[in-house]
């Protein structure tokens, strides 16, 4: 929202400086983001031209003497068809920035004379467009005076960043209310518009819609013989200076109103609109020609005005070219009409359009100023335009019923700490608008009718903490806990961080990928379901909530592919979706590996194939990956159970299941499904994983948080081997559960060394050999319990893998 100084102090009587008045509205919650001081024009001075000689060498140049009010006269070279001797303009000397040619003035020679400066156009210093010649002012302009202040460019423009809730201050007007409330000046009122009405407006207006509440009002008015020239010079400067282009007197003042009363109104050239006007939903297939030259296609969830030849306007969001008002425009129709916020909002969305006037309708606009809105416009018509007004027609608007809140005094002190009286309260709130009724501790509070936004108590606590003073609210520490470094996190905040720790010392670069992908790539991963469809997708390829991390990981790794940066490792924490119920939202840590980007170094180095890096990444980096957050998660790794196989989406001879127990399945890691990779026009070497952060059971709750005590065994540990033969079907994760399962006490670590096939061992059969360690605890192991050991080893193997050692 911008504005500029002159015209907010046309709203508030006040002596407060620029700095002042920013200062005073971040205070209050009007976040000033920028403030354009004009200190570009500074450098600008009025200026006489004194000679206008032709130039030796170019028919179409000029050699000018120009007083700039130091004294002696300086050289110009220009080439505008009407400088003359005489002409007062606007001079820049070197060194000047020139915004409208975006170059910095030095002195330059031009077919052979020196030129020391610039004499400009309103074009050159984007004042306007006109660029017919060099800026031609009265000859009673003060020369060596700054040309800024002479022609009122040194009005500061102020941008602030509206939150959405703030309906009310998308006006100057609003802005300046909420200044006066906080005390810095008055608040200035306008005498009601006065102006004798000749006649009806023939032009009838219905409302055809079965919703009352996408159209809740609408008011039309005539006015006859206007002349549509340009606005004035000073509605046209503030226009320009908040970025828009002044068009029309007729356009300009609907643009005006909208920013100085926060009110969006209309124009329809009234001998372009056939028969009376009717405001219905627009029929399936409909297309209308907008002012911005585009053509939109309409359906049934757009309100539209239309007249007998058909649709003259997207309703609250962009009029139509065929009805736009011109320089030949003599009878206009005002239109000045309230709209469904919701549905402004989703039309301007699905349509693409961005105005001013769907800005405002889509948060809310003051529906009692509908009225007044009208008069004020016609007023300025008149004013600016001349003709004759008629009489108003106003439909389908029912008077305003203000909300009324139950306001416990109370609140602002448990809610802020702010000890505020209950004067102040009352007086804060009647000066921004609300009615206090009642006395005692509570009292009802009526809304006024430009503040959609408050609908509760806290929120009448937040007016009078504003304007009280965010800044009088004393820092004060939390409130220690009961036990001494009490936990704070829940154990699910503290696995993801970990799980981001760790993947992240593995080399890995954290990603942030949309929540929302397409449908295809949501079918593809297992998801998909019509209960996940957003209604009003920002994009039609962010149509489905994500069921897998992977989708957008994938892609993401194609991206940085295509741009030379093949060796990707990415990874990312956050949410999938199952289902819509809350249950089926997970917190899943996903990653993937793209080309050589292992955890020994991507890369064709010769440093890298030294340290076993190098290679293209596999399934056993996913593994390795995946394992690392479940430790970094604090589960017991023994017992985890690995079994072969994935979702479709893994290639399924290189992929695997990670399990705690025959049931809790902790998440999947693996190489991806050729065809997988072909759908998401993804190619290269690629692995991945994904971990349910949210399968992981709750720690056991421990008495104390000291840890126990270190308990080492005085006995050496000692190492045995066995090689098993077993069916190729057999995983070699089967064998290690079984071997560990012989002796618990005793056994305290298995793991595979060697892996063999070939005839010697049979057709069908592999040999698998296995480290043992045996750890002694309370005494050293004889010969004869080594030997008792072995034999609970062998049984063990061969009850559950069918597995015979091997001779």
């Amino acid at each position: 929202m911008k504005f500029t100084l002159s015209w907010l102090k046309e709203h508030l009587e006040t002596d407060a400086t620029l700095d002042e008045i920013c200062t005073r509205l971040t205070e209050i919650g009007l976040e000033v983001e920028d403030v354009d001081d004009k200190a570009a024009f500074k450098p600008f001075v009025i200026a006489r031209v004194v000679s206008a000689e032709k130039h030796p060498q170019a028919d179409r140049l000029k050699v000018l003497m120009v007083d700039t009010g130091t004294g002696a006269p300086v050289q110009v070279v220009c080439g505008a068809p009407n400088a003359r001797a005489g002409l007062v303009g606007a001079f820049a000397a070197p060194g000047t920035y020139v915004p409208g040619i975006d170059a910095t003035l030095a002195v330059g020679n031009i077919r052979g004379v020196e030129s020391r400066g610039m004499m400009c156009s309103e074009k050159e210093m984007q004042i306007s467009d006109s660029h017919d010649g060099i800026i031609d002012l009265p000859d009673d302009a003060p020369v060596g005076k700054s040309y800024a202040a002479y022609a009122h460019l040194d009005d500061p423009v102020i941008e602030i960043n509206l939150t959405p809730n703030r309906p009310d201050c998308t006006s100057i007007h609003g802005i300046a209310r909420d200044l006066a409330a906080s005390g810095l000046g008055t608040l200035k009122t306008r005498a009601a518009p006065s102006f004798s009405v000749e006649g009806e407006t023939p032009v009838r207006l219905t409302l055809d819609l079965d919703d009352a509440k996408l159209c809740p009002g609408f008011s039309l008015r005539l006015v006859r013989g206007v002349r549509n020239g340009p606005s004035p010079r000073w509605m046209q400067q503030r226009l320009t200076a908040i970025g828009l282009r002044p068009i029309n007197a007729l356009v300009d003042i609907t643009n005006y109103m909208t920013f100085d009363q926060g009110r969006p109104m209309h124009v329809f050239d009234a001998a372009k609109v056939t028969g009376n006007l009717t405001v219905r939903r627009a029929r399936e297939g409909e297309t209308v020609l907008a002012l911005d030259q585009r053509e939109y296609k309409l359906g049934p969830s757009n309100v539209v005005i239309s007249d007998e030849d058909g649709i003259e306007s997207i309703g609250g969001i962009m009029g139509g070219e065929h009805s736009g008002c011109d320089e030949n425009t003599v009878d206009v129709l005002i239109e000045s009409a309230l709209w469904d916020p919701m549905n402004i909002a989703k039309s301007g969305r699905s349509l693409g359009i961005i105005t001013d006037a769907r800005y405002r309708f889509e948060r809310g606009v003051d529906p009692e100023y509908m009225v007044p809105g009208l008069e004020r416009t016609t007023e300025l018509v008149l004013e600016l335009c001349g003709g004759t007004a008629a009489r108003a027609e106003v439909v389908g608007y029912k008077s305003h019923e203000p909300k009324v809140v139950d306001f416990p005094y109370s609140e602002v002190k448990r809610l802020t700490g702010l000890e505020v009286s209950t004067e102040e309260s009352n007086a804060i709130l009647a000066r921004l608008g609300f009615t206090v009724s009642g006395s005692g501790e509570r009292v009802s509070v009526s809304v006024p009718s430009w503040r959609p936004d408050v609908d509760g108590k806290a929120d009448l606590v937040e007016e009078v903490m504003r304007i009280h003073g965010v800044d009088k609210i004393k820092p004060a520490p939390l409130e220690s806990h009961a036990a001494v470094n009490g936990r704070i996190l829940t154990t699910l905040q503290i696995r993801t961080r970990a799980a981001k720790r760790a993947l992240a010392s593995r080399g890995m670069l954290e990603a942030v990928t949309w929540s929302f992908i397409p449908e295809d790539q949501a079918k593809l991963f297992g998801g998909g379901s019509p209960a996940l469809k957003l209604a009003n997708p920002i994009a039609a390829e962010m149509s489905d909530m994500r069921p897998s991390l992977l989708p957008g990981l994938l892609t993401a790794a194609q991206r940085n592919a295509d741009k030379g940066y093949g060796d990707v490792a990415i990874f990312e924490v956050s949410g999938t979706y199952e289902n819509d119920r809350p249950d089926g939202q997970r917190r899943v840590a996903g990653g993937i590996r793209r080309g050589t980007a292992s955890l020994t170094g991507g890369g064709r180095m010769w440093s890298n194939a030294v340290k076993g890096g190098g290679k293209p990444v596999d399934v056993f980096d996913a593994k390795a990956d995946a394992l690392a957050v479940i430790e970094a998660c604090g589960l017991p790794m023994g017992n985890i159970q690995i079994e072969q196989g994935g979702p479709e989406w893994y290639h399924p001879g290189r992929s695997g299941t990670i399990k705690m127990g025959p049931k809790v399945v902790l998440g999947y890691f693996g190489e991806f499904h050729p065809l997988t990779l072909e759908a998401l026009d993804v190619s290269g070497a690629l692995c991945g994983f994904e971990v349910y952060l949210d399968a992981m059971a709750e720690p056991k709750k421990k008495a104390t948080r000291t840890k126990p005590a270190l308990e080492l065994s005085p006995f050496q540990a000692v190492k045995r081997d066995f090689a098993f033969v077993v069916d190729k079907t057999v995983e070699s994760g089967a064998i290690i559960k079984a071997a560990t399962g012989a002796d618990r006490k005793l056994v305290t670590g298995v793991n595979v060394f060697d892996i063999f096939e070939g005839a010697s061992v049979g057709e069908g059969k592999k040999s698998v050999a296995i480290e043992v360690q045996i750890q002694p605890v309370e005494r050293t192991l004889t010969d004869e319990d080594f030997e008792a050991l072995t034999q609970k080893i062998v049984a063990s193997v061969a009850k559950f893998t069918g597995g015979v050692l091997r001779s």
